[in-house]
């Protein structure tokens, strides 16, 4: 399988070094890990603070909110999700996302993330075609503590605009966009430390 060439992102560059395929050398620039054969799919290793670029924010603000999040790198080798949460003018999200050539994931069951949280809930979402307008979503609690948050594929359930829909849970086969959200229904600050996003 080739390493896939990720499509840039408006308003920010993209650079497809996070991304790494099945029993092949990661792609020039990334991080020097290799996945295993058919068992392992690094997308994202956020030691390197290269594999930042083409994440971008997305706040509230796009619908007259007054939420504010970041996306930076620690030099301690992982990526921080942060900021404020604001419930004004109808308010009440921030996410981080990014988008990227559709990648084939059919032949895994499970995505984990290495992350520290902060013990808020978050969401992990993922879209599966570009032409869709809706998401599949997964929500996870944090610590305080490093943990390895797992996530069944299949469980994903559909959303769009914040609302469940009555339709079939994520097919698994393609992928094209990942983000997380932190949206709980009230005003609060938030610190996610992000280290590792995987398929297995």
């Amino acid at each position: 399988m080739k390493t896939p060439l990720l499509a840039v992102v408006p308003l920010l560059a993209f650079c497809p070094s996070g991304f790494a395929s099945e029993a092949q050398s990661i792609a020039p620039g990334a991080v020097g890990i290799m996945a295993k054969a058919s068992a392992e799919r690094i997308l994202y290793d956020f030691q390197i603070e290269d594999n930042l670029r083409g994440w971008r924010i997305q706040d509230d603000v796009v619908m007259g909110g007054r939420s504010r999040g970041m996306f930076t790198w620690s030099k301690d080798g992982y990526a921080v999700f942060s900021g404020d949460v604001s419930l004004e003018n109808n308010g009440g999200f921030s996410s981080v996302q990014t988008y990227f050539d559709p990648i084939e994931v059919s032949g895994f069951r499970k995505a984990f993330i290495r992350l520290k949280g902060d013990g808020k809930p978050y969401r992990f979402i993922v879209e599966s075609d570009n032409a869709d307008r809706h998401y599949y979503v997964s929500e996870f609690t944090t610590s305080n503590e490093w943990q390895t948050v797992e996530i069944s594929l299949a469980k994903m359930y559909p959303m769009r605009r914040g609302d469940r829909l009555d339709i079939p849970n994520y097919p698994g086969k393609t992928m094209v966009k990942i983000s997380f959200m932190i949206a709980n229904q009230r005003a609060e600050s938030f610190h996610l430390q992000i280290q590792k996003i995987w398929l297995e």
